[in-house]
């Protein structure tokens, strides 16, 4: 063999390794997803997981729930309340909407969480006669303390102004943003406002599927 066989024969070994570690590592990540087509659903994943502060509120039902142990399912958390005049109606229906669309397998992994921004007036009969109105499933929780709800937005950045209750007819200042939770219990990422329903029915159950 001569020493320009040679030289050949290494270049298209090399190639051949480039090309098997490529296809390996595109094989590898299979079912993750595209991240540009998650992104561009509005599907903003973080790079490390963040855990939840240690903070027990009152759902719809009455009924205590530590927000660090939400698992076993991916939860989206929508921060909002019930005399809500737009963001928040509209973001429900629309999360009404496309769970509707998606296949029961996703349905089966996903809740839709209601934290509520204004526990002045969002008891837990009110929140779960308001979203009876759009989703019987839908969960709701509140608290005696303004405080740990903003313990808990903080800690998902997604940050809210506390109303000045003392005025008729209040509203809250707050994001349309969701704070991604996933089954293990921490923060995986965020889903940005306004929702497009069609690109979160195609991208939604590409991320339930992740670990």
């Amino acid at each position: 063999m001569t020493r320009t066989q040679k030289t050949v024969f290494i270049l298209v070994a090399l190639i051949a390794l480039v090309l098997g570690l490529t296809i390996n590592k595109v094989l590898s990540g299979k079912g993750q997803g595209d991240p540009t087509a998650l992104i561009d659903a509005g599907i903003i994943l973080l790079p490390q997981s963040r855990n939840l502060p240690d903070v027990t509120m009152t759902d719809q039902d009455g009924k205590p729930v530590a927000v660090n142990a939400l698992k076993d399912k991916w939860s989206l958390l929508f921060f909002g309340y019930t005399f809500c005049p737009d963001i928040c109606p509209t973001t429900l229906a629309q999360l009404r909407q496309i769970k509707s669309e998606l296949p029961p397998e996703a349905v089966d992994k996903l809740q839709i969480v209601l934290v509520s921004v204004d526990p002045n007036r969002d008891t837990p009969k009110q929140l779960k006669q308001y979203l009876g109105y759009f989703d019987p499933q839908f969960q709701g929780l509140t608290a005696t303390s303004v405080e740990d709800i903003q313990k808990l937005a903080n800690a998902v950045s997604i940050p809210f102004i506390p109303a000045d209750t003392s005025k008729p007819n209040y509203t809250v200042d707050h994001s349309g943003n969701l704070a991604v939770i996933g089954p293990d219990g921490t923060q995986r990422g965020f889903i940005r406002a306004p929702l497009n329903n069609a690109k979160l029915v195609a991208q939604l159950p590409v991320m339930l599927n992740r670990k």
